[in-house]
């Protein structure tokens, strides 16, 4: 008789339940691990993506800083350009102007004057240089006072 025979159907049945049972301990040890890995890699994944996005929004705050500061550079440039350009054309304005002024002034002549008031009367004098001689004109104008 080999030692399967030994054993009774009762043994049989015992060993039966007890090899059952700790099957689905061993199962079940087995599912908690496995939740709690899934747990933990649920975790890592979420603390992987906070991470990314924090890089991600240092970098993009880094690059919308240095494209900030390359658009004020641009800006400064063209400002000192344009004003370059602008004093350059003010100059050339005012040196026409002045050439236009004198020759004004040498083509239509020019006007001094001086002039008094006394209690009655407002006497004025008038010296108008022309290209061909200077012209004196002197007015004695009365005053209307009421008494």
């Amino acid at each position: 008789q080999g030692p399967e025979e030994l054993i009774s159907k009762e043994d049989k049945a015992v060993i039966k339940i007890q090899s059952w049972w700790r099957g689905t301990l061993v199962r079940r040890t087995l599912l908690h691990a496995a939740l709690r890995a899934w747990v933990i890699q649920c975790w890592w994944r979420l603390m992987q993506a906070k991470f990314a996005e924090k890089r991600r929004r240092v970098t993009l705050d880094k690059f919308s800083r240095e494209e900030w500061a390359a658009v004020r550079l641009q800006s400064w440039a063209r400002m000192w350009r344009i004003r370059q350009r602008y004093c350059q054309v003010l100059n050339a304005v005012r040196i026409i102007q002045a050439y236009w002024r004198c020759h004004t002034c040498a083509s239509r002549g020019l006007i001094k004057g001086q002039y008094r008031v006394t209690a009655s009367q407002l006497h004025l004098e008038l010296e108008i240089l022309l290209g061909s001689g200077p012209c004196v004109v002197t007015e004695c104008i009365p005053l209307p006072i009421k008494q």
